[in-house]
């Protein structure tokens, strides 16, 4: 067994939910002993692992207090907020909850919506027993749990149940997961002006706001790919419920299997184990696969005839020769090959599959999709990788919402895009040719498309090698997420006076001049700024934005871009959390910059900064230290002391 760490490293672990003293034994072999203070931490649920581990530390419940603070604020904002007439009511939930975070949570998010009916808020309470004051077990959280699931309208509990498909602590893609309840027609829209998708958004929403669904990963800035998961005492809930309703069929990697009742009928099937299962499948409406190794033995499908969703995402398909049995799956709504590798053909048939509304490629070898692609008149989604080239006839797809090409090639194939004028969220990579070469004409027919795209929110645009995107935009005014790398400067139409949405900018330049700072700022309501030079450092001249700079910017990031906090003055970023910037240290020496330049006071909201120090290794490490106490001494001083960062690049 090879050690983990060395003995000259002190070292910090986090082991989290060991069920079994089994793989702690493993892991315990790897761990050195090296008299430097190291620290592991485990969590389990089990008392017994726990004290076998060692060190065993029971969690207590919150306080009183503390239960207040997280319950009402959760319901009215904060604790000053609860009208007189729920004291009484919320004192008895709260002495139920026992102090148990979840079940807190769990229950106001379910009375969130019923702030205004006090009766609906006795109802909640004299449905919860006292389990959990005296003893927090698993059956009277269940009972909590349940209480929010049977809240549910009818539509949010099938959504809900769907995600037992996914392993547990499986992060789930936000598309993906709306996708695959449009092509299980769980999502039914009455408003003909909202799309299926953006209602989906909406139940997926409900479930957050619900706490019955988590966000995986908070750094996320583009509200499209969002991750989730499912709390581990949740998913155990509608695991049972699902068993219970022959909902969803699990063949776990253990050999266990989540199975229906006998009789019952397998119409979803989740594999995570490495063996095909016998069962009856002409029934089926969803296959999902998660296993790398059972799809060379796939069986075909073909007698799968009522099969709506095929989602073989992340499976090893390099070596499997055809799935020509595909077109003969007339109901398919939703397909995936995302991410298998897949290097055969995209049988010309698939134009059979007049009801497909998902097509996800990227990640696979498909060199070129066939030109009958074009007549899958309800393709809302589709989805391709850099070695796929598209045929011509794009335009005719005009039912696309989202689209991703990693290569796009020509002009032409630009030009089409304008045609598309139901797109929500585009992703293009410009690329050269086959033959090597640069269609010259392409920025230029991209940003013409790009004018015709009312309803875009969600663009990205990579290049090879930062081309020239300027040209007139007015459309993209319901714009809120923008990705761009790499072009030459800031594209002319990023203007506040058209970008009234913009909340995410990431954007690489060439160049950044001072104008375009300013231009940023005042972008009202950028809330995620990331603005990166390629190649070395930029130093800009000394520069004040106005005071009223970055009124909701939260996180900003400057990369490989000399950006001193002075640039901001008081008034400018008052809700700034986390700020990234890079200095030149030569401009301290010099005397073009003070460490009065540094100061971090004026910048209310501040909770993380990081600073990168640029320079040559010639700089005097006296003006090195001085720049790294003055930043040390403005956390250190600063009503929130901010965490801080300082990574020396010299």
């Amino acid at each position: 067994m090879v050690a983990l760490f060395p003995y000259a490293y002190r070292y910090l672990i986090v082991i989290d939910d060991i069920w079994d003293i089994k793989p702690w034994g493993i892991l315990q072999c790897s761990l050195l002993e090296n008299s430097l203070k190291s620290i592991i931490i485990t969590t389990t649920r089990i008392l017994d692992v726990a004290e076998q581990i060692g060190g065993c530390y029971k969690l207590k419940p919150l306080s009183h207090e503390s239960s207040k603070k997280l319950f009402h604020g959760r319901i009215f904002g904060s604790e000053g907020k609860c009208p007189g007439q729920y004291f009484e009511v919320s004192e008895k939930i709260l002495k139920k909850c026992g102090g148990v975070p979840l079940a807190i949570i769990t229950t106001s998010s379910l009375l969130a919506n019923k702030s205004g009916d006090i009766k609906e808020w006795n109802d909640v309470c004299g449905s919860i027993g006292f389990g959990l004051a005296s003893n927090p077990s698993m059956d009277s959280m269940r009972k909590i749990l349940l209480l929010s699931y049977y809240d549910l309208p009818s539509h949010l509990k099938a959504c809900l149940l769907y995600l037992t498909i996914f392993p547990e602590d499986y992060e789930i893609e936000k598309e993906r997961l709306i996708l695959r309840w449009i092509a299980e027609d769980f999502v039914h829209c009455k408003d003909e002006s909202q799309s299926l998708f953006e209602l989906g958004e909406s139940y997926f929403n409900e479930l957050l706001n619900r706490s019955l669904i988590q966000v995986a990963d908070k750094d996320y800035t583009d509200n499209f790919f969002i991750p989730c998961r499912v709390h581990d005492m949740v998913l155990e809930l509608i695991c049972s419920l699902s068993r219970e309703e022959s909902f969803v069929t699990t063949v776990l990697g253990d050999s266990r299997q989540s199975m229906p009742s006998s009789g019952s009928t397998v119409r979803r099937l989740s594999l995570q184990n490495t063996t095909w299962p016998k069962l009856e499948m002409s029934k089926l409406r969803s296959v999902t696969i998660f296993s790398l190794t059972i799809t060379n033995m796939m069986p075909s499908l073909s007698c799968c005839h009522l099969l709506r969703v095929l989602d073989l995402e992340d499976c090893n398909l390099k070596e499997h020769p055809s799935l020509r049995f595909v077109v003969n799956l007339f109901h398919l709504r939703y397909l995936s090959l995302a991410g298998t590798g897949y290097s055969g053909e995209l049988p010309v048939e698939v134009a059979k599959l007049q009801f497909l509304e998902t097509l996800r490629l990227h990640g696979t070898g498909i060199e070129e999709l066939p030109s009958s692609i074009v007549g899958l008149t309800q393709l809302m989604f589709l989805s391709v990788g850099n070695r796929t080239s598209l045929p011509n006839g794009l335009r005719y797809l005009t039912s696309l919402e989202m689209l991703g090409v990693d290569g796009l090639e020509s002009a032409c194939t630009a030009e089409e895009l304008g045609h598309l004028t139901q797109l929500r969220n585009l992703s293009v990579g410009l690329t050269t040719g086959k033959e090597g070469r640069w269609d010259e004409n392409m920025c230029a027919a991209l940003v013409g498309s790009l004018g015709k795209l009312h309803k875009i929110q969600s663009l990205t645009v990579c290049t090879e090698a930062g081309w020239n995107l300027n040209g007139s935009v007015e459309s993209l005014g319901n714009l809120s997420y923008l990705y761009i790398d790499e072009t030459t400067s800031l594209p002319t139409w990023i203007r506040p006076a058209i970008l009234l949405h913009l909340s995410s900018l990431v954007i690489v330049v060439v160049q950044v001049r001072r104008e375009d700072i300013q231009v940023l700022g005042r972008l009202q309501a950028l809330s995620y700024l990331n603005l990166s030079v390629s190649g070395n450092i930029q130093v800009l001249e000394r520069f004040i934005v106005s005071p009223d700079s970055f009124p909701c910017a939260i996180r900003c990031r400057f990369d490989h871009l000399s950006m001193l906090p002075s640039t901001f003055p008081p008034g400018a970023m008052p809700r700034l959390e986390d700020f990234r910037f890079g200095i030149q240290v030569e401009d301290f020496s010099r005397g073009e910059f003070t460490t009065d330049d540094l100061a971090l006071g004026h910048l209310p909201s501040l909770r993380h900064v990081n600073v990168g120090l640029y320079g040559e290794w010639e700089v005097s490490q006296e003006v090195v230290t001085k720049v790294e106490e003055k930043l040390r001494h403005e956390a250190d001083v600063h009503p929130n002391h901010p965490s801080l960062y300082v990574s020396c690049l010299l």
